[in-house]
C-alpha cells in the first residue's frame, strides 16, 4: 500500500443492471475490507431506478431489500459547473469531498465503462477500466473478435443475424452480447432455434452471440491485477454438483455456498488452486498476461476460461472488469483483501489514463466553415 489518503474514500454498488443485487453484497464487503484497514470510506449507493444516495455505515444485504436502507441522504451528481456528488439540503447543496472511488458496479454500465466516464465528468478517480477498454470487455462479439485478432485462442463466436447463416453449426450456446454472469444463456439446437431465442427472451433482445455447444470443457477463472505492477492469481476451477444445468449459471456462481453475504462469491464450491496438470497453469497464466496486455483493462480484472481435459487445449471465454467480490478470494493466498483494493484506488488515483482533450483544432474548422446555410444546399432531397 501506498501514499496517504487525504479525504474519504467512496465504494460505489448498485447501479442500473441485471447484477444488481450482487454489486451490492461486494460493496458491502469492500467498505468493510477498507474500514477495517483503518480507511475513512463513504459508502454510495446507486438505485436501480437512478438515484443515488449516501447510505449509512456498515449496513446488512437485508437493509436493502425495498430500496435505499433508512437515513440514507439523496444526492445529486452534477456534471457541469463545480462538477462532483453532493448531499442533499434543505438549503443548497453541500458537495461530498471525495479523494477516489471504488466501483463496485457488476455488468451494466459499471463493466461497460460508462461508470468509468460518468466519474471522470464528475472529476473523481475511480477504479475499473476506461470507458473504451470495458466497452469492448462488455461486449462479447468485440472481445471475440479482439482474441481472435490477437491470435489468442477462443471459441468461434458470431452475431445471431437473419442476414447471414453461422459458419459453423449447432447446436448451439446462445449469449447476450452486452451481458454477463451467465444470465439469459440459452442452449440451442440450430440457427431457426437461436433465432427464435432472440425474439423470445428479454436478455437477447439488444443483440446475442453464438458459440459451438461444447459440453465437454470445463470452467477456469484466474484473476490478475494491474498495479503496482501486473500480477496474476492462481488458477481456480469452479465445482459443480450433480444435477446442475448443462451450463455454469448465475445462480451456481452466485447463490450457492449457503446463506450470508458472501454466499456464492467467497462460499461457493471450488478447487482452489485447480486440480490441473502444471502445463495447465502455466498456459493460464499465459493468457491472462496476453488479455491484460490487448485489452488494457486495468485494476482488478478476472479472467474466464475452458479447459479441454482430453486435450489440454484452453480457451479465454470472458473478461470481467470488476467481477463479483473483486475477486478478493482469488488473491487471498498471495495478498490481503486490504492490500488488493488500496492498490487499485491508489492506481486509479495516481495513474489517471487521460486521452487527448476536445477543442484540439484551435477553431480553424470553425473560421473555414463560412456560412451553414450554404452547406446545407442539396441536403433537402431530390427536387420535384
Amino acid at each position: 500500500m501506498s501514499a496517504a489518503q487525504s479525504a474519504p474514500w467512496a465504494v460505489v454498488f448498485g447501479g442500473p443492471s441485471p447484477e444488481h443485487e450482487i454489486s451490492i453484497l461486494t460493496g458491502l464487503q469492500a467498505e468493510r475490507v477498507l474500514v477495517a484497514a483503518g480507511h475513512r470510506v463513504v459508502p454510495i449507493y446507486w438505485a436501480p431506478t437512478g438515484e443515488w444516495y449516501r447510505v449509512p455505515d456498515a449496513t446488512e444485504a437485508k437493509d436493502y431489500l425495498e430500496g435505499a436502507p433508512r437515513e440514507s441522504v439523496a444526492l445529486e451528481v452534477r456534471v457541469s459547473g463545480e462538477a462532483g456528488l453532493y448531499r442533499r439540503k434543505r438549503l443548497g447543496a453541500e458537495k461530498l469531498e471525495i479523494e477516489a472511488a471504488l466501483l463496485c458496479l457488476h455488468g451494466g454500465v459499471g463493466e461497460g465503462g460508462g461508470a468509468a466516464a460518468l466519474f471522470s465528468l464528475l472529476g473523481i478517480p475511480a477504479t475499473g477500466s476506461t470507458l473504451f477498454a470495458g466497452a469492448v470487455g462488455m461486449d462479447k462479439l468485440a472481445f471475440g473478435g479482439l482474441m481472435t485478432a490477437a491470435g489468442i485462442p477462443s471459441l468461434p463466436r458470431e452475431a445471431v443475424s437473419t442476414l447471414r447463416e453461422p459458419s459453423f453449426a449447432g447446436p448451439y450456446i446462445v449469449k447476450p452480447r452486452f451481458g454477463g454472469s451467465s444470465i439469459g444463456i440459452e442452449i440451442a439446437d440450430d440457427i431457426d432455434a437461436a433465432r427464435a431465442l432472440t425474439g423470445a427472451s428479454v436478455h437477447l433482445r439488444n443483440g446475442a452471440v453464438l458459440e459451438p455447444y461444447r459440453p465437454e470443457l470445463v470452467d477456469l477463472n484466474i484473476s490478475f491485477r494491474t498495479h503496482p505492477q501486473l500480477e496474476i492469481t492462481q488458477l481456480e476451477k469452479p465445482l459443480r454438483g450433480e444435477g446442475q444445468s448443462a451450463l455454469y449459471s448465475y445462480a451456481e456462481k452466485y447463490l450457492a455456498g449457503g446463506a450470508g453475504s458472501d454466499a456464492g462469491l467467497t462460499s461457493a464450491p471450488r478447487e482452489f488452486p485447480a486440480q490441473v496438470a502444471e502445463s495447465v497453469h502455466e498456459a493460464a497464466r499465459d493468457l491472462a498476461a496476453r488479455v491484460a496486455d490487448v485489452t488494457r483493462l486495468t485494476g482488478i480484472v478476472r479472467v474466464d476460461l475452458l479447459l479441454d481435459e482430453a486435450t489440454g487445449e484452453l480457451y479465454v471465454n470472458e473478461v470481467n472488469s470488476i467481477p463479483g467480490a473483486l475477486s478478493l478470494y482469488l488473491w487471498a493466498p498471495q495478498r490481503p483483501a486490504a492490500e488488493v483494493l488500496v492498490d487499485a484506488i491508489v492506481e486509479a488515483r495516481d495513474q489517471r489514463v487521460v486521452f487527448p482533450q476536445a477543442g484540439f483544432g484551435g477553431g480553424a474548422a470553425l473560421r473555414a466553415a463560412g456560412g451553414i446555410a450554404g452547406k446545407l444546399v442539396g441536403l433537402d432531397g431530390p427536387r420535384a
